[in-house]
């Protein structure tokens, strides 16, 4: 769907590169919500070991990556029921009730986002996820957490079909909010997506702990 990413290579990029950032990418699960199945199964399947078995057997990470790639949550809800009679009902949750496991904030950078924002730091999200997180985001996310409406713009995977570390993601969102690659750093605690924007040109930071990257996106220059 996407074209080719910017004409802008990583290695010109890296070398011309100033040591700072004006714009935050912040990734969503992990890092700001601690999306997590979990949350959910957990009133589902009171069982712990039962309920560790259905998530890695049925619901896996690999069938749920699927959808953040584009793919139809209805039709590989309807495809994994019919695979597993019995489990209907946990396996419809998944996507029914998916904001279940959107509960719990980080507070440490929830706080974070506030700061960037009350300093007038321009903020996007860029987030692997189904292509209804989009409207999430835009609505009920914001009520449920309200500091999710200071960004800017969102860039969904499952919406625009291509996923971090793909260059052409770093690209789209570059052009969502008109910033060069230099300009930006994205915070995500996936090391390859993390990779994945350095190599297009980004600053980036390893989300590991607040601490940690609120310091490194002082070093960078923001108000953090």
């Amino acid at each position: 769907m996407l074209g080719k990413g910017s004409e802008l290579t990583s290695k010109t990029a890296q070398e011309t590169a100033p040591a700072s950032a004006s714009v935050a990418i912040f990734d969503m699960g992990g890092v700001l919500l601690d999306w997590n199945p979990r949350h959910l199964y957990r009133k589902l399947i009171p069982e712990p070991a039962e309920m560790e078995c259905f998530l890695a057997t049925v619901t896996t990470p690999q069938w749920h990556g699927l959808q953040d790639q584009g793919g139809d949550p209805a039709a590989a809800t309807h495809r994994l029921r019919a695979e597993h009679p019995g489990k209907e009902a946990l396996i419809e949750a998944f996507y029914g009730r998916f904001d279940e496991m959107l509960d719990h904030p980080f507070p440490e950078m929830a706080d974070l986002v506030e700061r960037l924002h009350g300093a007038g730091t321009p903020l996007y999200l860029l987030s692997n996820a189904p292509a209804f997180l989009d409207t999430w985001l835009r609505g009920p996310g914001q009520r449920r957490h309200p500091f999710l409406g200071h960004f800017r713009d969102y860039v969904v995977s499952g919406l625009v079909r291509c996923c971090k570390p793909d260059a052409a993601i770093y690209d789209l969102v570059c052009r969502t909010g008109d910033f060069r690659p230099d300009q930006a750093v994205l915070i995500d605690d996936n090391l390859p997506n993390v990779e994945g924007a350095r190599a297009f040109g980004m600053h980036a930071v390893h989300h590991r702990s607040a601490g940690e990257t609120v310091a490194a996106l002082r070093r960078l220059g923001l108000p953090a």
